[in-house]
């Protein structure tokens, strides 16, 4: 994997540059459309490509590691193949997943012991373990195992957190420099800062794995109960100390303000269920704002969905259309609205690299940032 930055804010920490793997490019910043079992839910892979033009996707460790299983991927050659998706592919580890099971599994040195949530099978994810499954997977870019404490753990607990995470991490990274991809690509492998909300274990975290020379680094535990503010600042200590020549990834963020707000903090690549999640029960994020599609307001407005939109259901679909098909429960509705945030989130952070490139982007941040955030 290789990483080049081609201009950078002159106002902000805010940077565009290009990934290159073995499956395409990817300009950065870039948002990552998450696709949990192998599919980005109610979008296919055709409008993935040519409507949202998504350069990279997701794919969940913990839930293809249960459904199909690793026997099935192997057969089909991995992911790639498997979802007939030929762009870039990042799996995470699986560890955030495993940890939400909360009472259906326990944390050891070796691992964490879980419960299936289909069929509460047992089973164990070892440093080492994740690493041969995501091998199997096949993803482009691979996530460390760590563990993901929530974001109103006390001291005490985020220190034994991190501890534990770095010693995984550093198994992992063996494993990793002792295996090959099976399908005749390279695979990266991305480390996961931690630390909770305490600005000397995110600073130690961020160091240690600075120090190890990894293609990317991620940032990880947030979003996750902390208050929004606390999150930017652990974003501004942590990429303080990350190497800027390496590509910096937020896990699991965010709203439309979010990614722009991390942008500007000096984040590339940033992933979130919300533009699906939220489009499937009726909310639209557009160039003007926030719209709940339920609200009686849009029983007779025939209008277009955005204006100024680039995903095809924009211009060909009304705003009367899309509520009507909320309120009678059909399933094209969660597929337009889909469809339509991705197309949005993609847009959002291609003209943020414009902008960027630019030179202006501190402005236009600001200005973007009152818009998205208002409600319609």
């Amino acid at each position: 994997m290789d990483f080049k930055i081609y201009g950078t804010s002159k106002d902000s920490n805010a940077r565009a540059g290009e990934i290159t793997t073995d499956h395409g490019k990817i300009p950065t910043p870039i948002f990552m459309p998450v696709g949990t079992v192998g599919s980005v839910k109610g979008v296919h892979m055709r409008e993935l490509r040519e409507d949202i033009d998504a350069k990279i996707i997701l794919g969940n460790t913990y839930h293809l590691y249960l459904r199909p299983g690793l026997e099935i991927l192997k057969q089909a050659g991995g992911l790639h193949k498997f979802n007939s998706w030929d762009r870039p592919i990042l799996t995470d580890s699986g560890g955030f997943q495993v940890f939400s099971l909360s009472s259906n599994r326990k944390l050891k040195e070796e691992g964490a012991y879980f419960r299936s949530h289909i069929d509460g099978s047992k089973h164990l994810f070892t440093p080492e373990g994740v690493i041969d499954i995501e091998r199997i997977i096949g993803a482009d870019i691979m996530m460390a195992l760590d563990e993901c404490p929530p974001g109103t753990s006390d001291y005490a607990y985020a220190r034994k957190s991190l501890d534990l995470t770095h010693r995984w991490l550093m198994r992992g990274w063996k494993r990793y420099k002792e295996t090959d991809g099976l399908y005749g690509y390279s695979q990266a492998y991305f480390p996961i800062v931690q630390g909770c909300t305490y600005p000397d274990l995110r600073r130690e975290s961020a160091k240690f794995i600075a120090d190890l020379g990894a293609d990317g680094n991620a940032i990880g535990g947030l979003a996750v109960g902390e208050p929004t503010e606390k999150m930017y600042e652990m974003i501004e200590v942590v990429n303080e100390i990350l190497p800027s020549e390496k590509p910096r990834y937020l896990m699991g963020v965010g709203t439309p303000a979010n990614i722009l707000e991390a942008i500007d903090r000096g984040v590339d690549m940033m992933d979130c269920v919300m533009p699906t999640r939220n489009g499937r029960n009726g909310m639209l994020f557009t160039s003007e704002g926030i719209m709940n599609m339920r609200n009686k307001k849009w029983a007779d407005d025939f209008t277009e969905l955005d204006p100024n939109g680039t995903a095809w259901v924009d211009h060909e679909y009304s705003k009367a259309y899309l509520r009507h098909l909320f309120v009678s429960q059909e399933l094209l509705a969660m597929q337009i609205a889909s469809v339509h945030n991705l197309a949005f989130y993609l847009e959002l952070v291609k003209n943020a690299r414009k902008h960027i490139m630019d030179g202006d982007f501190a402005s236009w941040k600001k200005d973007m940032v009152e818009r998205v955030t208002r409600r319609l």
